[in-house]
């Protein structure tokens, strides 16, 4: 679960950084997380939750599933049948 999570959240902050990128060479600011407005707490939350999710997927998912081998949930690509989550 945690695996899934922190794939999805470093998707979203691949691609948000991406438009930051595109928005800086045509002269427009397109950060996603300045839609949270003035909430400045919250933004950061988001940017530690998406810093934290890129060393999960860079060290492992801490599960002990992961490390034993028998979570299927955090291999791309494998469906995990429910009685096994």
């Amino acid at each position: 679960m945690l695996a899934t999570v922190a794939k999805v959240l470093v998707i979203v902050g691949g691609l948000n950084w991406g438009l930051v990128g595109v928005g800086m060479l045509m002269g427009l600011d397109l950060n996603l997380v300045l839609l949270l407005g003035k909430w400045m707490t919250a933004e950061a939350v988001v940017y530690v939750l998406v810093g934290v999710s890129a060393v999960v997927m860079t060290v492992g998912c801490p599960c002990v599933k992961c490390k034993s081998g028998a979570c299927a949930t955090c291999v791309v690509g494998e469906k995990v049948p429910p009685q096994q989550m």
